[in-house]
């Protein structure tokens, strides 16, 4: 395949920077020296007694050097991303102009309102255009990941049930949640109780209505859920948990499956985080940058971290008069250029493009889910939403494990899906395609799935050494995790 002869060049070694470096070379040159007194105010403790032993370079060869490896790391603009649960689409290039503006990239954040107005504008009109999309009353922009907006939705559940006079000690988790999730839960001081998911993959509502007391906070729910699938019963949930006097908080890491077409705050949630950096298209490949802010009902408001943007009059402001605030949860305002970049999709977008969005990914979700499902087993083989699992159930009794499929789509110039996730799925394959790819990409894809699968049959030891063509080969993963290996420049 050409794909496959594109990916063999790849395989050359780069060298370190360091080895790169030859002295006197440089890649720049200041007009006028920098005078050797303008360092007298620094104090002599804080002064090198010797240079900084960094690589000499020309410019040519620093960019090619770190283009070389940027291909070495698989991202979106160099090929299919599946990866199931993270939303891995295409990153529109305009939001990273508009980031980089320098009105939005030169402020500092301890400047006075009155001269960041512009920016504070942004802020304001995501924060309005978030309320509409999910359906809530208020927003907090400041947290700077998913997993801290799950965190900061629970430290004010808390703060609310405190106020009410019991601050609870229990929070109601599915089995097939995400994995920040508990940790969230235990973070926040609470006890985490599983639920477990019926046959069909959604809530087991019954077995809901018997761990219901009046020490649950909230139950925390993902929807549609990790594998895929929408809780038909979910305001039959959310009203179960108000019966006891819980909240219900919806982890956002799915909202590419909902815009336009319903609201997370219209079916009973009262808080849900929203994922900016996978809805709303920042490039988050490598773990970031991210941003998580938190949307809620009418009710949590008064608890959101401090500061919160307001309109006063025809001047936006910092408003800081909040007794009930759990304060901040992260060094001033959040992740602003991720907010320029998620506003700047949104306005590109519009109303419109975004029900498009939701349409076009379930319909990918679902060409690949018809697509592979004569040669792997879907566990849950019915219309789904933005994502699809399958099992590697039946190439596994062939001797090929899913970290093998995963393994030999790499040779292929592919990303593989998620695996081994949601627990509840053995081998489990999650795969997310977005509404980012072509037809043609899918199909594809699928002839190399396909591919895969008659090779766990015909050469089941060609996928149990991939991958080939990658820089480096299969690595034990353990052993690297416990016994880092990391190769320095000496002289």
């Amino acid at each position: 395949m050409k794909r496959q002869q594109c990916i063999q060049s790849l395989q050359k070694e780069i060298p370190l920077v360091f080895e790169l470096s030859r002295p006197g070379r440089i890649g720049y040159d200041v007009p006028t020296p920098v005078p050797s007194d303008s360092f007298k105010s620094v104090p002599s403790v804080l002064r090198r007694s010797t240079p900084p032993r960094l690589p000499e370079l020309s410019e040519n060869l620093v960019m090619r050097h770190y283009t070389n490896l940027s291909v070495r790391n698989h991202h979106i603009d160099r090929d299919f991303y599946p990866l199931g649960s993270c939303t891995m689409k295409y990153n529109p290039r305009v939001n990273e102009h508009m980031a980089a503006h320098p009105g939005f990239a030169s402020l500092h954040p301890l400047q006075p309102a009155v001269t960041v107005q512009g920016a504070l504008e942004v802020m304001y009109r995501l924060s309005e255009a978030l309320k509409e999309i999910t359906g809530f009353d208020a927003v907090t922009l400041q947290p700077a990941a998913g997993a801290q907006g799950e965190l900061t939705a629970l430290l004010m559940f808390r703060a609310f049930h405190k106020k009410q006079g019991n601050p609870r000690r229990k929070v109601i988790i599915p089995d097939s949640a995400h994995g920040t999730n508990p940790a969230s839960i235990v973070i926040a001081g609470y006890e985490v109780v599983e639920l477990p998911s019926g046959p069909d993959g959604l809530v087991n509502v019954d077995a809901l209505k018997r761990i219901l007391n009046e020490d649950v906070a909230a139950l925390m729910l993902t929807n549609p859920n990790t594998l895929g699938l929408f809780e038909s019963r979910i305001e039959e949930i959310t009203s179960l948990v108000h019966g006891v006097g819980g909240l219900v908080y919806m982890d956002g890491a799915n909202l590419n499956a909902l815009l336009g077409i319903c609201r997370p705050g219209d079916m009973g949630f009262d808080a849900c985080h929203i994922n900016l950096h996978k809805t709303f298209s920042t490039p988050h490949g490598g773990g970031g940058p991210g941003s998580g802010p938190v949307a809620v009902k009418r009710h949590l408001e008064p608890f959101l971290p401090l500061p919160v943007v307001t309109r006063q009059n025809d001047l936006l402001e910092w408003d800081w008069d909040r007794p009930d605030s759990i304060g901040r949860v992260l060094t001033f305002f959040g992740n602003y250029g991720v907010h320029v970049r998620a506003l700047t999709y949104l306005l590109s977008m519009g109303g419109n493009g975004l029900h498009d969005v939701s349409e076009v990914a379930i319909l990918n979700a679902n060409y690949l889910r018809v697509k592979l499902r004569e040669a792997y087993e879907v566990p849950f083989d019915r219309p789904s939403m933005h994502e699809v699992v399958l099992s590697g159930d039946r190439q596994k009794a062939r001797g090929v494990r899913t970290t093998d499929i995963a393994k030999r789509l790499l040779d292929y110039g592919v990303h593989p899906p998620t695996v081994y996730f949601p627990l509840i799925v053995h081998e489990a394959l999650m795969i997310e395609p977005t509404e980012s790819e072509s037809k043609e990409t899918l199909d594809e894809f699928v002839e190399i799935m396909l591919q895969i699968d008659r090779d766990s049959v015909e050469n089941p030891d060609l996928l149990k050494a991939a991958p080939y063509t990658t820089p480096v080969r299969r690595l034990d993963e353990a052993a690297a995790a416990r016994a880092l290996d990391v190769r320095y420049f000496k002289d």
